[in-house]
């Protein structure tokens, strides 16, 4: 399971439920040279795609990026919105209770480990309507 699934499953268990101790688990940062980042897709993932338009809310997974927010997970809102659609797409994020720290751009914590800022957001794991997981070795199944 992911920390998508394990999330969703936690929202619906509660604070007792056996997969928020694994949540927190995958997401520590004993190992790591920094925090776990999510980089979420805005149409299509955190609400329905009505471009240029907002769709309705998905609230399951609002509330699965906020949880994870909580227990420590940095967020980059990664849209292909710009101008005043980013703006009203960060606003409605607002709305929801959901803050990301860094918005189509790389988290500072990322610069500053490897020194320089790329083009490609960089984040363990990347939430969109439009992903396709992809395995190095063709032989390993999904």
């Amino acid at each position: 399971m992911n920390t998508l699934a394990f999330a969703l499953r936690a929202g619906k268990e509660g604070e007792n439920s056996p997969a928020l101790s694994q949540l927190k688990s995958m997401i520590s940062a004993e190992r790591r040279p920094y925090p776990y980042i999510i980089a979420v897709d805005f149409d299509g993932t955190l609400c329905e795609n009505h471009w240029p338009e907002i769709g309705r809310p998905n609230r399951p997974l609002l509330e699965a990026v906020k949880l994870l927010r909580r227990l420590g997970a940095l967020l980059v809102l990664w849209s292909c919105r710009e101008g005043d659609d980013l703006q009203d797409a960060v606003d409605w994020c607002a709305q929801q209770g959901l803050s990301f720290d860094a918005v189509n751009e790389n988290c500072a914590c990322v610069i500053d480990y490897f020194d320089w800022n790329t083009r490609k957001i960089h984040a363990d794991e990347y939430w969109d309507d439009r992903a396709v997981a992809v395995c190095f070795d063709l032989k390993e199944e999904l």
